[in-house]
């Protein structure tokens, strides 16, 4: 006969459960699609459980089907219908009918475009508000509410851009009271890849940045300059309400390279990645020509791999490399393969825009470049957020695009290296792996424990919400 006081087994808590919203998701590849789908791999070991709101048919700049399979198994993801206006453009401009959307459609203001080209610009600019993807916004919506009553949601999540995400978020979180934490890779108005609208629909664009911000219980800030920019924008904003969750690697993607699988040892920098507009090789290889020419670095012993996206001005300065024989051209590789190039790689190269705002731009790449322990050569503002993580990890040099001798000693030391002699940088693990995947998926999963804890004992004010007023 048992004696004394029996217990029940003690059950942990039920997951709570957070809809996700997000244009890239897997089969899209690309670095945008990295922090969402990791998230989505880890949120389950902090107490939350994920369920996805994404497209069916999405026109993505590249597919990537292997990230299908990281997807954990048992992650509700719901595909809804969009529609997209990129086959509109290509019949328009004549454009040829291709997998993604071509970089060479992405030019820059100041870049010749033809009449066509300036048409098209204009009505995305005019009618395409916030972005080409507001075509998704209705369908989204409706199947979000329906979501949210089937499964229970407790709070929303949405990664932006295209920022058509954050307003279904907005809606849902008006129509359903639920808490939402707003998650941003880049900038809203105003920066490099802003549409130049004329004064209406740019007051519109500005409005419903305006209302995203406010109304969201919290802000996530992939970079500080998301936030800076954000506050100078509209001042009367909190503060506190921006949280800066960084990019980052994930060792698990990381595979073992043998001694034996690395066969070509010449000296090899790799790129992955896009270029094209105000992003190019151009300082990068005239510091090398430099070397090459003086005979500092012979050419027989150097190697260059450029592995993504390309414009043709990008393609150009590879044409006219004098050493065209150097370079190798890869297209997008899926995720892992691009992993396995960086660690058959001595050297990695990371080149940041030549904006005004560059020195707060922050690639979510190069997180996994120092992730791998290897020199990083950056050509990055030599003040700003690169030099500043440069600095904390050990992980690289840095010099300005304008500073094409500073680029050039750079490479000239990181080769050096390869010969033998002292390293030029110095590898901070301890630092390096505060930026694993999975502790800033615990960051995340504190914040949305966080604003579900505040919605609870608060109500939301009709007036902050201007529902009458705002059609958008």
């Amino acid at each position: 006969m048992l004696t004394g006081i029996q217990t029940q087994p003690v059950s942990s808590p039920p997951m709570r459960k957070v809809l996700i919203i997000a244009y890239y998701f897997p089969p899209s590849g690309g670095p945008g699609v990295q922090r969402v789908l990791k998230f989505v791999q880890y949120l389950r070991d902090f107490g939350w459980e994920p369920v996805v709101l994404t497209v069916k048919d999405g026109t993505f700049p590249a597919r990537d089907e292997s990230l299908l399979e990281e997807i954990p198994e048992g992650v509700a993801v719901y595909r809804t219908d969009i529609f997209e206006p990129y086959e509109i453009y290509r019949r328009f401009t004549g454009a040829k009918k291709i997998d993604g959307v071509d970089v060479n459609n992405l030019k820059s203001a100041d870049a010749g475009r033809s009449l066509t080209e300036r048409i098209s610009e204009f009505i995305r600019a005019t009618f395409f508000i916030p972005d080409a993807r507001v075509g998704w916004r209705r369908h989204a919506v409706r199947e979000g509410l329906r979501i949210i009553r089937d499964e229970g949601i407790d709070a929303l999540y949405s990664s932006s851009p295209p920022y058509t995400c954050s307003l279904i978020a907005r809606d849902l979180s008006r129509k359903s009271n639920l808490p939402w934490v707003a998650g941003f890779r880049d900038p809203w108005t105003g920066f490099l890849t802003t549409p130049d609208r004329w004064f209406i629909p740019a007051k519109i664009d500005r409005s419903l940045e305006r209302s995203v911000f406010s109304e969201a219980e919290a802000v996530d800030v992939a970079w500080t300059g998301i936030r800076d920019d954000a506050l100078e924008k509209y001042p009367e904003l909190p503060r506190d309400r921006f949280h800066h969750l960084p990019n980052g690697f994930d060792s698990n993607d990381f595979p073992d390279i043998s001694a034996g699988e690395r066969t070509d040892r010449r000296f090899t920098i790799t790129y992955t990645g896009s270029m094209y507009g105000v992003r190019t090789p151009r300082e990068f290889l005239d510091a090398l020509c430099r070397l090459l020419d003086s005979g500092d670095i012979p050419p027989e012993d150097v190697r260059l791999r450029f592995i993504g996206r390309f414009g043709e001005e990008v393609h150009e300065m590879f044409r006219s490399f004098p050493y065209p024989d150097l370079i190798d051209i890869d297209g997008y590789m899926p995720h892992s393969e691009s992993i396995r190039q960086l660690l058959l790689s001595d050297a990695l190269l990371l080149v940041v825009d030549t904006t005004g705002d560059s020195a707060e731009i922050v690639p979510g790449k190069v997180y996994e470049y120092i992730g791998t322990g290897l020199p990083v050569i950056a050509v990055a503002p030599e003040s700003g957020a690169i030099a500043e993580l440069m600095k904390e990890t050990g992980a690289g040099l840095v010099a300005h695009q304008t500073n094409v001798d500073g680029i050039a000693e750079n490479i000239l030391a990181v080769y050096r290296h390869h010969t033998g002699q002292e390293s030029p940088v110095h590898p901070d693990r301890e630092a390096i792996n505060r930026y694993e995947r999975r502790t800033v998926t615990g960051e995340l999963a504190r914040l949305l424990d966080s604003v579900c804890s505040d919605a609870s004992g608060r109500a939301k004010v009709t007036d902050n919400r201007t529902r009458e007023a705002d059609h958008a």
